[in-house]
């Protein structure tokens, strides 16, 4: 780095198949004038197309490219079958590092990164009285869970999230606190929200029929204990999924940023110095 703090890009819900070739080329040329590596917190295609958009993202760049995968990257495709095709295409791609396979990575000497796909996990809001239908439901091979054409099998989806939940949170937490002991920062990212006041939605806080499924109370629970156990080291949460942008510093030591983001139009939400 030439001793000089290194320019990560962090960049979030950037959907390229909805982007046209114009588009997705001024957001990779930005990248490579802005920033010396990249960071995407999820929805970055569907499952179908998510190795092509990886494999040309990381080539277009010329960056290290650090990612986990969001809801949308599991459309047409099912949760494992998607993990382990991404994990092939980075196996073939030298810049290419899946955080939820990654384990902790030195950014910088006073700095780690580690990060998982997570997942609304319904621990937050109104679950049960909530009408919201998410094409997560209809899209995603684990759950399609209906009873009939019309009727959510509550239980059976909820026990499905809660469990796509509590992987997150344990993965990070395997991760997260060894790293708080030997780094001074950590950055964290993740696609869904960990905390109510972190998951925004069109301007203002998501509401308790949305917020079941905009918020992963498990990862939250996770990040307070280990902030809380290790107040030397300073965290910051890299997220999406809700399109609503916001900066909320939840203790001294951990700070969330949910990334804003608008359909077909990629872009970084931040250039984030790192030493």
């Amino acid at each position: 780095m030439n001793g000089r703090p290194l320019r990560l890009a962090w960049a979030t819900d950037i959907h390229l198949g909805l982007a046209d070739d114009t588009t997705r080329r001024a957001f990779y040329q930005s990248v490579r004038e802005r920033a010396e590596a990249l960071i995407v917190t999820g929805d970055i295609a569907e499952s179908p197309v998510i190795g092509h958009f990886l494999t040309t993202m990381a080539m277009a760049t010329e960056r290290p490219v650090y990612f986990v995968l969001g809801n949308h990257d599991f459309y047409g495709g099912s949760i494992a079958d998607t993990r382990s095709r991404v994990g092939r295409v980075v196996e073939s791609v030298g810049n290419l590092a899946y955080l939820s396979r990654s384990g902790v990575l030195e950014l910088a000497p006073g700095t780690a990164l580690v990060g998982h796909d997570g997942w609304a996990d319904g621990r937050l809001g109104d679950f049960e009285g909530s009408g919201v239908i998410l094409n997560d439901f209809l899209c995603i091979d684990e759950l399609r869970c209906w009873t009939d054409a019309h009727t959510l099998d509550k239980p059976v989806l909820r026990r499905k999230i809660e469990a796509l939940g509590d992987e997150a949170a344990g993965y990070l937490r395997n991760l997260l606190a060894p790293a708080a002991e030997k780094y001074a920062h950590v950055v964290v990212a993740t696609h869904v929200p960990p905390f109510r006041e972190t998951s925004w939605h069109q301007g203002r806080p998501a509401t308790d029929d949305c917020l079941p499924f905009f918020s992963c109370k498990a990862v939250g629970d996770m990040l307070l204990g280990v902030a809380r156990s290790h107040p030397g080291c300073q965290i910051l949460v890299l997220c999406g999924h809700t399109h609503g942008g916001g900066d909320v510093q939840v203790l001294e030591n951990l700070r969330v940023l949910t990334g804003p983001a608008e359909y077909g139009k990629p872009e970084i939400q931040r250039i984030i110095q790192v030493e």
